[in-house]
Parts: C-alpha cells; structure tokens; sequence
C-alpha cells in the first residue's frame, strides 16, 4: 500500500517538473514573439514612411516631366517663329538661348535628381523587401514553433490532467483496496487464532499419538527396515496396476515396430545379395568377382543375426506382466537385447569393407558413368554412418541394460541422459535411412536408363527400394514412439521402493519379486474370491436364456472336434480334386491342340489341290464342316443319374472326350450329393443338440418344480406365522392404546385441576390489589 503510494507520489513530482519547464520555455517564447511583432510594426512603419516619400517623388517627377513638355513644345513653337524673324528679334533670341540654357541645366538637375531618386527607390525597395521576407519566414517559423509548443503544452496538460484523473482513480481503488485488506487482516488474524487453536489441539493429539506409536514400535517392531536401503530394497513396493499396463502397452508398441524393422532388414539384406549376382557381372553368365562372392555369403547368413532381434524384444515383452514390477533394474530380458543387437552390429562391421569394396568395382566398371560414380561414393560414405548410428544406438541400450547385471555400470543420475541419446539416436538412424532411400533412388534411376540394364536389374532395384522406404517409414516411427514416450521413461524410473531412491541391486530385485509373488499369493489365499452375483430382476429376466442354453461344453468341444474331422477331409478331397481338375485342364488342352492341328492338316489338304477342282473341294470342305458340326453340336440324355450332355452318333466319338463328359458329370453329381450330405449331416446335429437341450431344460423344470413346491410349504408356514405374530401384536397395540389413553385422561384430570388453583390465585390477587387501592 505505502510503495504505492510513493510511487504515484514521485510520478507527480515529476510531472509537476516538467510542466514548470514547459511554461518557463513557453513564456520564453511568447516574450520573444511580442519583440519580433514590435520589431515588425516598426519596420512596417519605416516602410510606409518610404513608400510616402516615394509618392511624393513619384508625384513631383510626373510635374517635372509635365513642366519639360511644356517647355518643350514651347520651344518647338518659338523655333519656327524665330526663324521668320531672325532681324527682328536678335535680341529676343538671345535671351531665349540663355533661357533655354538655364531650362537645360535645370532639366539635366533634375534629371538626375530624379535617376538618383529612383535608384534609391529600387535600392530601398529590394532592401524592404528582402527585410520582409526575412521577417515573413522568421515570422512563419516562429508561428510554427510556437504551434509545436502550444500542442506540446496542450498535449502534456491533457496527460498531466488524464495522469491526475488515473492518479484519482487509482487513489480510490486503492482506498477500496485498503479497507478490503484491512477487512481481509481481521478475518486473517481470527483465522490465525482459530489455526493457532487447531495447531495447538493437533500438536497434543499429534504428541499424543507419536508417544503411543512410539511405545508400540518399542514393543512390537525388532527393527526399522526403511532405515537402511539394502534392507529398504527388499521391501515390496506399491503395486501400480497403471504402470504395469502402460509399460505392457509400450513395450507391445515396440514390438510391432521391431518386427517390421526386422523384416525391412531382411529383405533389404537378401535383396542386395540378389543384386551382387546380378550387377555389374551376371553369376548366370560370368563368374562374379572372389569379393562379391565373400560378400554374398556373408549376406546369405543375415537372418541368424536380423532374426535374433525380434525373440529378443519378444522375449522381453512376455517379461512384463501386470504382476511385476517393470524399472530397468528388474528388465532382465534387456540384455538378451542387447547381446543380440551387438551380434547384428558386428555383422555390420563384417560386411562393411566388402560392401565398401564392393560399390568401389562397380564404379571401376565400364559401365558406370560419372553419376552413377558419384551416387556410390554418397552410398558409401551412408553406409558408413548406418554402421555408426547402430553402434552408438547399441552403447546406449547396452548401458540400459547394465543396472539389470551389474549395478555400478550405470549411475540413476545419468538414466535420463541415457534415454535421450537413445532417442537422439533414432533420430539420426532415420536421417541416415532417408539419405540412403535418396540416394539408392536416384542410383536405380541411373542403371535403368543403362542400354544394359536388364529386367531382372530394374526389379531386384525396385525391391531394394521399397525395402529401403519400408527401413525409413520403420526407423521414423520408432524415433517418433520413442520421443513421445521419452518423458514417461524418464518418470517411471522413481517406480520403486518406498521411501528410497530405487532398487540397489538386480539381486535385491530378483527377491523383491519373489516376495512379491509369496505375498500376492498369500493374500489370495485369505481372501476367498466371493461369486459374482447378478441382480435379482436380471438373473428372472434371463432365466429363460440360461435355461435354453443348446449344449454344454462338452458337447461343444464334441462338435468342434467333429466340425474340425470333418474340415480336415474335406481339405484333403479338395486338394484331390483340385489335382484331377488341373490334370483335366491339361488334358483338355491337349485335346483342343490335337483338334486345331487336324483342323490346319485338313484346311492345308484341301489348299494344295489342283484349281480345276475346286468347286469339288468346296463341296467337300462344306460337307465337312457340316460333319463336324454335326460331330460337335450337343445332344442332351436324361437318365436316373442326371442330365448327360453328349454329341450326336453321326461320327464315332473320341474316347476321351466322353470320359471326360461323364468324369465332369459324375464330379457334378458328387458335389452335389457331398453337399447334401454336409447338409443333413448339420441338421442331424443341430436336432441332436436340441433333443439334449430341450431334455435338459425338461430336468430342469422338474427340479425347479420340486424346489418350487419346497418353497410354497415353506412359504406358507410364514404366512400362518406371520398372522399368529400379527395378531399377538394387535392385542399388544390395543393394550398399549387403553393404558395411554387412561394416562392422558389422568393427565386432563390434573391439568384441570392446575388451571382452578390459577384461577383462584389470579382471584386473590385481584382481591387484594383492590384493597391495596382503597386504602
């Protein structure tokens, strides 16, 4: 409250300051426009006195000029006049020069006068008006700043005013502030003295209760061991259902994701030793180098190191459980892992210089370009940063798998730095597969557009690239699962003892779960599971369900097995019958290649008589063709088997074909009545199930009838008890009722009587008080 106060109080000094400032500066300014307008009437003045002078000379040169005119048109006048009389006027003339002498010398005076006049007119006219410009800029300048400094004025007294009016407000909220916190202190301080009160009752039951835990564990405990973290270790933690199902759950998410990472791998490897035998040399027309053949044995044993890393992860995916407890000391199965994942890299490690090598022979090849050279000194160094990603990405999971083994292998401060290398390394793994998938991409573009590039190049190219995208998609799902659930890592790692830092050993976890079985058995021991029940409305309204149930398990295994027989038989019929179909097919083929090969021999017979018998040939083409048509068109038979589709008797049949005529017709009818049979064999069946059930739910009946009529007797020996109780409770009742009626009348009795007694006493009071007031 005071600090801010004080801090308003100093805004407002500083405002007062400065807008002392600001009015000393502004009459500064306004004393100095005062002398500049005073300063500006007298140049005015002095100016209007110039420009009286200058109408006057004005005026008096334009009587000067008028007097010279005159003169001079009277001097053109006297010349003529003088010219007429010469003798007669010598005198006059010589009075008129000396005249005329004098009005030159006046007039040149004057003239002059009049050019110096002007020039001082020009002279005082420029010099006035410069003086006035210079003082109209000055003027306008001085106009301008003193706007500038009215606005500045106007703009700091209309924030000095809106600091005031915020100053105000705050002024009165602060007031308002003040008695909300004065009103907030007493409640606090009767607050206080009640928390005072509850701290001092909980002190003395706390104290209380601390000397009887004490005195008990004094008695009953032989020792503390949450003292010590050897002995804490051994304790059985909480069990967190929770955890154990979210761990399972990622653990199932990594599974799935290794199991493709691993069948990426495969196929990647088995597919780049398919292309060895192919490219640059193919193995099945030259013998392929001594390096490439080292190379393809080694690839040809990928799977013994790819495969080890799926049961691994398997193996420790069945590890966790609901019932464990899942921390890095208690992942066994971690290491089996990571020992697989180290066999894997030191495969990596054996057949990167033959890999190496090998990309350097192709480019040594005739047929690699200077593209193609390039494209596999960028897979080279690739699969060198692969074989660095797997060996940083083992460390890490070989350093997980230590608190497992060996308990000072890894320290819990570093478990969280640990895990997020191992999500760093993802990352990088990643990285590196899309530049190899680029890469590989670009180098199978190249070799297909090889004049030498055969089919089975481009299609074992294809293969290693799709095997590739599957090794890109399956390492960006595996770093992102990873960073997503890397938080969740590193919090689960507190999962431990309580009251402690974590498992010390892997033994101490080993006999931790141990105990953790005998006490989780120990306690279903005790506790007998109780039957679930089901409502009593539900369990009525599915009585009938239940009871119509077709058959029992055992009969439902009965028939599995049967179902599951006869399954198999008919799988093998089908297998028998799909061999006999194929070889029809193949017969039939053969039959239809027979009959086109005596239809061609024919039509060439035919073809290479002479042209005089050719309408001959004709007729005996037709008549042929009509023989054959007559041999191929079907004539339909009915007997007691079925329907027989057969050819005419016009030309003697082949056998086979007519085998394989009534082959097909007995299949059909052998299907047929397979499917029948099938058919009766499952209404048999279902009739047999329902004779049993329906005998079933017939015991049934008659056992829930006896129980039924049990239940009636029963039934109706309570009701026969319920009335012998109700009516000894009515006569109990109406007993109670007289006794309680007698009392309130007895109460009436007396309450009567109190009333008189009052009446009496109020009577003697009035009595009294009137005796007072008479004496």
């Amino acid at each position: 409250m005071t600090s801010v106060g004080s801090v308003g109080a100093q805004k407002r000094w500083r405002l007062r300051a400065q807008n002392q400032v600001l009015k000393k500066g502004v009459v500064d300014e306004q004393a100095n426009s005062a002398a500049l307008k005073e300063q500006l009437k007298m140049k005015d003045q002095s100016l209007r006195k110039l420009q009286q002078e200058m109408d006057s000379l004005t005026f008096r040169n334009l009587q000067l000029a008028k007097r010279v005119e005159l003169l001079q048109d009277e001097l053109a006048v006297s010349e003529p006049r003088g010219k007429k009389n010469k003798k007669s006027g010598e005198s006059s003339s010589q009075l008129s020069q000396e005249q005329k002498s004098v009005f030159d010398e006046d007039l040149q005076k004057k003239i002059e006068e009049n050019e110096r006049l002007h020039i001082q007119f020009f002279e005082a006219d420029e010099q006035h008006k410069h003086v006035e410009a210079e003082l109209r800029s000055r003027l306008a300048t001085l106009e301008m700043e003193a706007a500038q400094h009215q606005a500045v004025v106007d703009g700091l007294t209309r924030k000095y005013m809106e600091t005031i009016e915020k100053l105000q407000n705050d002024k009165a909220k602060l007031e308002v502030k003040s008695q909300t916190l004065e009103k907030e202190a007493k409640e606090c301080r009767l607050r206080t003295e009640e928390c005072q009160l509850q701290l001092k009752n909980l002190h003395e039951d706390l104290s209380g209760r601390l000397e009887e835990s004490l005195s008990i564990i004094s008695e009953k405990v032989p020792f503390n061991d949450t003292k010590y973290s050897q002995y804490n270790a051994l304790n059985v933690p909480l069990h967190n259902r929770r955890h154990q199902l979210k761990m399972r759950d990622i653990a199932g998410q990594a599974l799935a994701f290794v199991q493709d990472l691993v069948t990426a791998l495969l196929n990647f490897h088995t597919y780049t030793e398919q292309r060895i035998q192919i490219f640059p040399i193919d193995s099945a027309i030259d013998t392929i180098s001594p390096l490439n053949q080292k190379f393809s044995q080694y690839l040809h044993e990928n799977a013994s190191y790819v495969r080890p890393l799926e049961e691994g992860m398997l193996h420790l995916f069945e590890s966790i459980t609901e019932d464990t407890v899942t921390v890095l000391e208690t992942t066994v199965k971690l290491k089996t892992f990571s020992e697989h994942l180290t066999s894997y890299i030191c495969f990596l490690r054996k057949i990167l210089p033959y890999q190496l090598k090998s990309l350097e022979e192709e480019c040594e090849s005739s047929l690699c370009t200077s593209a193609l050279r390039a494209r596999n000194l960028e897979l080279s160094q690739d699969m060198r940063k692969m074989t660095a990603v797997f060996e940083k990405l083992q460390t890490y999971v070989g350093l997980l798998a230590l608190p497992s083994t060996e308990p000072d292998g890894l320290l819990r401060t570093n478990y969280s730095s640990v895990l997020t290398n191992v999500g760093a390394a993802l990352h990088g793994f990643h990285d590196v597969m899309k530049d190899i998938s680029k890469h590989y991409n670009q180098k199978a573009t190249i070799e297909h557009e090889l004049p030498t590039a055969t089919q089975k190049l481009i299609t074992t190219n294809d293969c290693i690239l799709s095997s590739v995208v599957a090794l890109t998609n399956g390492a960006g799902k595996i770093a992102s699962f990873f960073s997503n659930n890397v938080d969740y890592f590193i919090a689960s790692l507190s999962y431990g003892p309580k009251a402690a830092s974590g498992f010390i050993s892997p033994l101490s976890a080993e006999c931790m779960l141990q105990y953790k079985k005998k006490a989780a058995a120990y306690m279903k021991a005790l506790r007998k599971p109780l039957l679930e029940s089901v409502p009593y409305e539900e369990a009525l309204a599915n009585r009938r369900v239940l009871l119509s149930s077709t058959e029992s398990r055992e009969g439902l295994a009965q028939q599995v097995q049967q179902s599951l027989e006869k399954i198999s038989k008919l799988e093998q019929e089908k297998e028998h019958w799909m061999l006999e179909a194929q070889l029809a097919k193949i017969k039939l083929e053969k039959e239809n290649q027979r009959i086109a090969d005596k239809l061609k021999s024919t039509s060439i017979g035919q073809g290479v008589g002479p042209a005089q018998e050719n309408p001959t040939g004709v007729n005996a083409g037709g008549q042929e063709e009509a023989s054959t048509k007559a041999v191929l068109e079907p004539i339909h038979s009915t007997s007691l088997i079925g329907i027989l589709t057969r050819t005419s008797d016009n030309e003697v049949p082949d056998v086979e074909s007519r085998e394989d005529l009534i082959k097909n017709h007995y299949m059909a009818r052998i299907v047929e009545l397979t499917s029948q049979l099938q058919l009766a064999d499952s209404k048999s069946v279902h009739f047999y199930a329902e004779c049993r059930a329906l005998s079933k739910r017939l015991a049934l009946a008659e056992k829930s009838k006896e129980a039924l009529t049990e239940e009636m007797k029963v039934a109706g020996q309570n009701i026969s008890r319920l009335q012998d109780e109700l009516t000894t409770t009515k006569r109990s009742y109406e007993d109670q009722l007289s006794m309680m009626s007698d009392h309130l009348c007895s109460m009436n009795e007396t309450l009567s009587k109190q009333r008189e007694e009052i009446d009496t006493l109020k009577m003697s009071s009035k009595g009294n008080s009137k005796k007072n007031k008479s004496r």
